[in-house]
């Protein structure tokens, strides 16, 4: 599997004949470089952890343009059929849903999730992190925006994650000192993926706590290059 991180919480994973987005926000995003359309060329699926407008980022105009599936709690996907989503799939925590070649499966976070529209707060559904599992493929962990929660045991007993995006900037999402403690205490992971990070000024602007507080502790942190893609 091929990783690509775009900034903020932005990714892109390639997988045998898939394309996955997740949280697909290049338009705004300070930490983005390159071209969009490139970043979402050949993009089949379209996954959202929760309505906040950096991660709901381009879905509208690259379902448009590709005609990707987009996969999101069921509130926040009703609301982008609104804006012109016609390809979507509608789930809410706790479920697993088959797509072609994988499975996506919602789980908890702790966080806010509504959109923001002329100075309106809109309530999309829940916050989420996201499973995807594919055969012969490591198991993705992308968790969203949260805090720390005991119930992230739950989640590593069940799904058994060996790769997982975690949230490290403080002010919305754990800072790096309590990320490490969550990846530490509840998970085996073969590799931790730091994010949300490094974007806007008023979060925190490198990985350095999350590595440090890592360190020696048998979890491999892979802080990877912006737009260039590391394979797990």
């Amino acid at each position: 599997m091929k990783i690509t991180w775009f900034g903020h919480s932005a990714f892109r994973l390639d997988f045998a004949n898939s394309v996955l987005l997740i949280d697909p926000f290049f338009s705004g995003n300070p930490a983005f470089e390159g071209s969009k359309e490139r970043a979402y060329e050949g993009a089949t699926h379209i996954l959202i952890t929760h309505g906040h407008g950096d991660h709901v980022g381009d879905t509208v105009t690259i379902a448009r343009a590709t005609g990707a599936k987009v996969v999101t709690n069921f509130d926040l996907c009703m609301y982008l059929v609104s804006q012109g989503v016609e390809n979507f799939d509608p789930m809410n925590t706790g479920g697993t849903i088959q797509q072609d070649g994988f499975s996506v499966s919602m789980v908890r976070a702790d966080h806010s999730a509504g959109l923001v529209e002329m100075g309106v707060n809109f309530p999309l559904g829940s916050a989420n992190g996201l499973i995807v599992k594919a055969p012969g493929e490591p198991t993705i962990y992308h968790m969203g925006d949260t805090d720390i929660f005991n119930d992230m045991e739950l989640i590593a007993e069940i799904h058994r994650p060996d790769v997982a995006m975690v949230p490290i900037g403080d002010r919305f999402t754990m800072g790096g000192d309590v990320a490490a403690l969550a990846v530490e205490r509840f998970f085996k992971l073969k590799a931790a993926i730091p994010c949300h990070y490094g974007s806007f000024p008023i979060i925190d602007q490198t990985a350095d706590k999350f590595v440090a507080a890592l360190d020696g502790k048998g979890t491999q942190v892979v802080v990877p290059h912006k737009t260039v893609g590391v394979r797990i």
